[in-house]
């Protein structure tokens, strides 16, 4: 990636659960702080979600704006949230958001490495088994996000 689209700072674990809602609004809210996106981001999350879930399966939601929302995105970002309660993502099991926003098509390339990432059950219990931010954080860099 041509700069870091993911710190130390933009991962977290819960130990309890969320709504599909707070988890985009955290989601939203992580890359808002961090100058990825305007304050209107956590609205395109959702008109996204009316249309299409961004669930991927093995536990992993990827919520995101639609392309006619993209003036909301000022540079590439991500967030990774863990919800050990977990997340009913429109009746999908869920323990892990990440928030994405993409400049341009950048946000495809983050995507296919999340994906990667995601595909093995073994990867996810791994990602799950982790204690702090800082070991997740290891891990998702590790993958080349």
């Amino acid at each position: 990636m041509a700069r870091d689209v993911l710190s130390i700072g933009q991962v977290r674990i819960h130990s309890g659960s969320a709504t599909r809602e707070e988890a985009m609004k955290e989601a939203a809210d992580i890359l808002e702080a961090v100058g990825a996106v305007t304050s209107a981001y956590f609205d395109a999350m959702q008109q996204r979600e009316e249309t299409v879930s961004t669930y991927m399966g093995n536990e992993l939601a990827i919520p995101h704006g639609t392309n006619e929302t993209k003036s909301t995105i000022l540079a590439s970002g991500l967030s990774v949230v863990r919800y050990d309660g977990g997340v009913d993502w429109g009746g999908e099991p869920v323990t892990f958001v990440i928030g994405i926003a993409g400049k341009g098509d950048e946000h495809l390339e983050i995507l296919s490495q999340i994906a990667i990432l995601f595909s093995e059950e073994d990867e996810v219990a791994t990602l799950k088994g982790v204690q702090t931010p800082e070991e997740l954080f290891a891990l998702v860099s590790a993958a080349g996000v």
